[in-house]
Formats: C-alpha cells, structure tokens, sequence
C-alpha cells in the first residue's frame, strides 16, 4: 500500500515576481496525484504544501531543491506530516 503523506515546504531566495508558483503548480501536475497549493510569504519565501503519495511528494521536493527553478533557490526547509485533505487539485495562492 501506498503511503500518503503531507509536505510543507518552505523556499528560499530569489522566488517571488519569476513565475515560480505556476511553475512550481504545473510540477506538480505534471508529476500527478498531488493536491496542495503554493503560496508566496510576506518574507520573501514561497510556501508549497503537497498531499499525495510519499514517492510524488519526494519528487516535487527534489524538483523544489534541484530542478530547472525560475528565479534562484538558495534552501528549502521541509516538514512530514499526516495529510489533512480538503484540497481540490492544486492552487496558486
């Protein structure tokens, strides 16, 4: 059976005013079964909650830290948890 997990993550750097929501949305379309929402912070960090498969989440996390990012990712801190539900695809915030 396949583990469903929560992640949020928060990133760091260069990633607001670039594009990196709807990018960061379309990865995890892409990457498919995940339901969350990105949204930009008052500090200048973007926040990403995803819910779905463990092995999904893991790959949007990697793309997060490693992935062709607009702007410039200097660090993203993470936290696991149970899902929550209540989200319907994922969204832009």
């Amino acid at each position: 059976m396949t583990e469903v997990v929560r992640i949020t993550a928060w990133v760091r750097g260069s990633v607001q005013g670039v594009g990196f929501r709807w990018f960061t949305r379309a990865s995890a379309l892409e990457i498919g079964g995940l339901t969350g929402f990105a949204s930009n912070l008052a500090d200048g960090r973007v926040q990403v909650v995803a819910e779905g498969p463990r092995e999904r989440c893991e790959r949007l996390l990697e793309w997060l830290r490693d992935g062709d990012t607009p702007g410039r990712v200097d660090g993203v801190t993470e936290i696991w948890d149970t899902p929550r539900g209540g989200y319907e695809g994922f969204a832009i915030r």
